[in-house]
């Protein structure tokens, strides 16, 4: 007779390592399913290879090129086998509408490519439709947050610096990484022109030792795998912690289908399929947490249909698959800046940018926008991209590329979208992947708040560039395509009333008391900072929930 779990999760990345951590460590017996192989960081992360290493040095082959069309504007020769093949994992989009969709199977998932910006949201987000009457405010506040935040960064290392912003609530730090002397030129300019905060990047890399792993010695390509295990991924850290309690089991390459229901209508196991031999496959468990990622957590709920569901588990208010949001790229400056006296090379291969923190509709209101925006970006001297610049050969070439070295700054906007109903996601009538799974249609597109929002990034972060010494700091306002981010959230929001929402306060499905969702698909609106540290601080109190249940004999 097959086992029974305690919980099964779906998906082991950056939210999935967390909850099987923290749900083993409680003592139950967890299974985690992964749609992709367990990697080996002494083959598959190449963060310490050159290009001259590699057989095309560096260029991606054409037999990837032409197997991932889309995951190829994300990643490399270095790290193509990091990204699903899109001929494997297709998804569809109306012919107007084209939205990217970036993804990574492996154990893992994205925690080992991904950016590592690690910022809070607070009350300006979390109550937001209270303040301007668009949408619905989350069901909690940052109180009630606060000390999950505290749990996750103390664990996973973040390291930033403090500055006391109620839009940006000061965390739990490492050391910060120093800034440039441009940057530092940058912050002081800035602050006294516009009252705006420039801060070093707040990031889940490690500037000290902690729990084993070293702190990071500035390698640089952190998006190929850190061998060093020095920021957070699952596979360096909570998903070793969840295996040394002895109660978790870890399924890699299970694609997951669909969720089967008993008589009750609960949950009574995921049906899966054997990457390889295509076999199909069942997990029971009492529980089921999906940390698939927020759209493919959604597919699997839409997918889940039975008699009880027609429409998909847990979807009795008819909002699963809504509100699908992205952050808004594509406004922003750059520029080259007046010379600063610090040496050319003090950036050297910091792995982390700057932050200017959101400013737009805090207590004053923008006539013309609702929400806002923060920038990412730097000012550094490239190493030695000018050189291509520069004529002459031998000896005094070598000494203008020494000295004739120029500084960059740049500010790059990701401004919070709005959630709209009509931007949703649904199962494709006919087009299956490689599992024979039916495939996403997605549908979205920004709207007019954006449009004016990216137009409002690029003018500013001209005249911030401007402030600093910038010349010829041109704004850019080309808006970016929803799904470039790589932030997608909602389609299966969180929410106090069941009529208009999936899950409640806890992340537990309305219509389906043993089913939760601990991804970025509870989202109720995007907020305008990286999503990741909030989606594991949500799933951390929603953990604790969960175990309470357990205890009560609820699950």
């Amino acid at each position: 007779m097959a086992e029974t779990y305690d919980v099964a999760i779906v998906g082991s990345g950056a939210s999935g390592g967390w909850v099987a951590r923290q749900l083993t460590e409680a003592g139950l017996r967890v299974a985690v399913l992964e749609a992709g192989r367990k990697l080996d960081p002494a083959a598959d992360y190449s963060d310490h290879r050159h290009s001259y290493e590699l057989p095309l040095r560096g260029q991606l082959p054409r037999a990837a090129r032409d197997e991932q069309p889309i995951q190829q504007e994300a990643c490399d020769a270095f790290t193509s086998h990091l990204f699903v093949k899109d001929t494997e994992c297709p998804y569809t989009t109306p012919p107007d509408k084209p939205f990217k969709w970036f993804r990574g199977r492996q154990v893992g998932g994205k925690s080992i490519t991904w950016g590592r910006q690690t910022y809070r949201l607070s009350d300006y987000d979390f109550k937001a439709a209270s303040r301007d009457g668009f949408g619905v405010d989350w069901p909690l506040d940052y109180a009630e947050l606060a000390p999950y935040y505290d749990r996750v960064e103390q664990f996973i290392g973040v390291s930033g610096q403090a500055e006391g912003l109620r839009q940006l609530p000061d965390g739990r730090f490492l050391p910060p990484m120093r800034l440039t002397c441009g940057e530092r030129a940058m912050r002081s300019a800035i602050k006294a022109s516009f009252g705006r905060t420039l801060t070093i990047g707040r990031c889940a890399i490690l500037t000290a030792p902690r729990s084993g792993r070293p702190a990071c010695h500035y390698c640089g390509p952190c998006e190929r795998g850190c061998t060093t295990g020095s920021y957070y991924s699952s596979p360096a850290s909570t998903l070793p912690a969840a295996a040394a309690t002895g109660r978790l089991t870890l399924v890699p390459d299970a694609v997951c289908s669909h969720i089967e229901v008993d008589d009750r209508g609960r949950c009574r196991s995921i049906a899966y399929v054997e990457r390889r031999s295509r076999a199909a496959r069942e997990v029971f468990a009492k529980t089921v947490v999906l940390c698939a990622s927020t759209l493919e957590s959604t597919r699997i709920m839409l997918n889940s249909r039975s008699p009880r569901y027609p429409n998909g588990i847990a979807n009795s208010s008819g909002v699963l698959g809504h509100y699908l949001m992205d952050h808004v790229m594509g406004g922003g400056a750059w520029g080259e800046m007046a010379s600063q006296s610090g040496t050319a090379d003090e950036r050297a291969r910091r792995p982390n940018g700057i932050y200017v923190a959101r400013f737009r509709n805090l207590e004053a209101r923008h006539p013309e926008l609702i929400r806002g925006y923060g920038y990412q970006g730097g000012a550094e001297v490239p190493k030695w991209q000018h050189a291509f610049g520069l004529g002459g050969f031998g000896k005094d070439f070598k000494s203008r590329v020494r000295t004739d070295r120029r500084w960059i700054a740049s500010l790059w906007g990701f401004g919070e979208c709005l959630p709209r109903f009509e931007n949703h996601v649904r199962l494709d009538d006919v087009k299956r992947d490689a599992w024979g799974i039916p495939v996403l249609h997605v549908s979205m597109t920004f709207g007019d708040n954006e449009r004016r929002m990216c137009k409002d990034m690029g003018d500013e972060a001209a005249a911030m560039l401007e402030a600093s010494g910038v010349k010829d700091a041109h704004p850019i306002n080309d808006i970016s395509t929803p799904g470039a981010a790589i932030h997608e959230v909602g389609t299966a929001r969180m929410g106090d009333d069941p009529k208009t929402s999936v899950v409640n306060r806890s992340q537990q499905a309305h219509d389906v008391p043993n089913l939760f969702l601990m991804d970025g698909s509870v989202y109720p609106s995007s907020a305008c900072q990286n999503p990741t540290v909030t989606i594991m601080a949500l799933a951390a109190r929603a953990c604790d929930h969960l175990v309470e249940q357990f205890k009560r004999g609820e699950l």
